[in-house]
């Protein structure tokens, strides 16, 4: 065997000795935040907005170059796809709980959220939802949380809306016969009840309908000032286009959250002037931060924000704020400090109560004018 040269050995032993001297790695922790929406079918717009929203917060977290536990670590967004399909929200929850995440910023529809809480509950894995029907913070989960208003002071608030500030006295509900929109109408109708108004007939139809003639027809025989639809916005513009059709041009169209979007106005067409809808949440550019958070969406994303999209930002640093509290990644951990949390977000000043519901859900009521969204009423 050939000796090593003198230049060998000297290089050898200075790599010995910078192996010594080095600083050791230190770990990163990955820490996994799962996210679920419809992110295919009719409500991909709602689901895509969404996870665009939960990737900024990841991105700007993993900037900061966070330390938890003493260790650094990584934010990463598990998206999954749950199709707005309430059979497919506990079997995504499954998934989630068997990757280990340690919490989840899901889902969009009351109907999936609600069945999936249960999964998270038995898991000890804390999720925060913008579903707004009642029922999902009135399970004993200590594990829901809410990031909006819910739909008994949404529904609330429109219904008296209609009769005490729009001096309406006779209006028509529709709703899709969802856990959100068939909660919604209902909500809305017994404020126009206990407001002194009158609901001249209640429909259902289904989330898949395009068709709204028959129940369109059925409703302008009673002679509505407004009709009241719980359903999204795929729905609703169609719906306005075929009451414009029906000659129904002086009775208003109204609906919640997912009716306030720009694909309604681009469905509707000139038929969505007037239309009125609300947000279970305070106008975005009324927030601080709100308005540099929208231009932050636009130039990374080139569009607007759909909706939710700040909702769901919100919910991922929330978790992370929670965490950095209890300096734990550990849901058992951190869930105490996240129930405590006192956080700025770009949608409200977050704070929960003892079911998990915000302790000040804001509300702002808009109508379409000149073919955009405008605020009449927070």
């Amino acid at each position: 065997m050939k000796p090593l040269s003198r230049v060998t050995l000297f290089a050898a032993a200075v790599g010995v000795v910078a192996a010594i001297s080095a600083p050791p790695l230190l770990a990163q922790d990955v820490v996994k935040i799962g996210f679920a929406s419809p992110l295919t079918g009719g409500q991909a717009n709602y689901g895509k907005d969404n996870q665009n929203g939960a990737q900024m917060a990841i991105d700007e977290l993993n900037a900061q170059k966070p330390k938890i536990g003493g260790k650094d670590v990584k934010f990463e967004l598990m998206a999954e796809d749950d199709q707005a399909d309430p059979k497919m929200g506990p079997l995504v929850a499954q998934k989630f709980v068997d990757a280990k995440v340690s919490g989840v910023v899901a889902h969009f529809n009351s109907g999936v959220t609600i069945p999936a809480s249960s999964v998270y509950s038995n898991a000890g894995i804390p999720q925060l939802s913008v579903s707004t029907n009642v029922k999902y913070t009135q399970q004993g989960y200590k594990t829901a949380f809410r990031l909006m208003a819910d739909d008994g002071k949404q529904g609330k608030a429109l219904g008296e809306y209609a009769v005490k500030t729009l001096k309406l006295k006779r209006l028509a509900v529709i709703d899709d016969a969802t856990a959100y929109g068939q909660g919604l109408a209902d909500e809305f109708a017994k404020a126009v009840k206990a407001s002194g108004g009158t609901v001249t007939k209640h429909e259902h139809t289904n989330d898949k309908a395009v068709d709204f003639a028959a129940v369109l027809t059925a409703i302008k025989a009673t002679n509505p000032e407004a009709i009241f639809f719980g359903g999204y916005d795929q729905q609703a513009g169609p719906m306005a286009k075929q009451m414009k059709q029906l000659g129904m041009d002086k009775v208003k169209l109204m609906g919640g959250e997912t009716m306030n979007s720009a694909k309604f106005i681009e469905l509707a067409g000139p038929a969505a002037e007037g239309a009125i809808a609300s947000t279970p949440g305070a106008d975005l550019l009324s927030r601080p931060g709100g308005k540099a958070f929208a231009d932050k969406y636009k130039a990374r994303f080139g569009q607007d924000i759909g909706l939710y999209a700040p909702y769901f930002y919100d919910g991922v640093m929330v978790i992370a704020a929670a965490m950095k509290a209890a300096n734990s990644t550990d849901p058992a951990k951190y869930l105490p400090a996240l129930a405590k949390i006192n956080y700025k977000g770009v949608t409200a000043d977050i704070a929960f109560d003892a079911h998990g519901d915000l302790t000040h859900g804001l509300l702002t009521i808009f109508v379409v004018k000149d073919g955009k969204w405008e605020v009449v009423k927070s």
